[in-house]
């Protein structure tokens, strides 16, 4: 009996502290505010995610969060209800401080997550790495209306509603290029650069697969936002 009345004092004050936020009464610094708008300059932390699942049926919410972001982006219209991989809020990528191979579709947590990853994830591990930025990614994809791994029958991969990107490799300020089919296997700086933007990925998408996932992954980085939380 004293452990329930414990816990109902508990949820009261949560829920007083809760609605105090809410309302304003309380301040929190805005990265640790569950209502404060995504800011990509701040830190990623536990909420991060929580904040990134918010934008996708929100086009006000994210157009707040990428005027943050620094990337240069095109809304898309939203494709017809009866198409086999309906698309809605859905953005055209074309680059921002880094430049991209091509530029992607992308639904509005996949693009702002990428900033994240751009920033807090990618760069940091360049500089701690080569002491120089990375200038380009390159990539293989982001929307395809397909299941996963192609298979004709079973769940739908997150590229179907332009939730994922696959990343093949970088180009560093001095020139020189970073692929992951050619230097994962190897045991040098380029692989521990990739290994580190691997790692720093996993702070923004709910999934990241590498080499190390298994050989569908050899060649490219599997991003995305979905509901599933795996690194590897």
């Amino acid at each position: 009996m004293r452990f329930w009345k414990a816990l109902a004092v508990v949820a009261l004050i949560v829920g007083f502290a809760g609605l105090g936020v809410w309302r304003g009464w309380v301040a929190l610094p805005p990265q640790w505010n569950p209502w404060a708008p995504l800011d990509v300059n701040l830190a990623p932390n536990l909420l991060t995610r929580f904040k990134l699942m918010a934008l996708r049926n929100d086009p006000q919410l994210c157009d707040q969060a990428l005027a943050t972001s620094g990337l240069r982006t095109a809304r898309q219209a939203d494709s017809g209800a009866n198409s086999t991989c309906p698309l809605t809020n859905v953005l055209r990528v074309q680059g921002g401080e880094v430049a991209l191979s091509s530029s992607f579709l992308a639904s509005c947590p996949l693009a702002v997550a990428f900033a994240l990853f751009e920033r807090h994830g990618l760069q940091p591990a360049a500089m701690a790495v080569y002491g120089q930025k990375v200038t380009r990614v390159d990539h293989l994809g982001s929307f395809a209306c397909r299941n996963m791994y192609g298979r004709e029958s079973g769940a739908r991969s997150q590229h179907a509603t332009a939730s994922a990107l696959d990343i093949a490799g970088f180009r560093l300020a001095d020139g020189r290029t970073v692929s992951v089919l050619r230097d994962w296997p190897k045991d040098n700086a380029d692989a521990r650069f990739l290994r580190q933007a691997r790692d720093g990925a996993c702070d923004m998408f709910s999934v990241v697969l590498s080499p190390d996932y298994n050989a569908a992954h050899r060649n490219h980085f599997h991003l995305d936002v979905g509901p599933w939380w795996i690194c590897r």
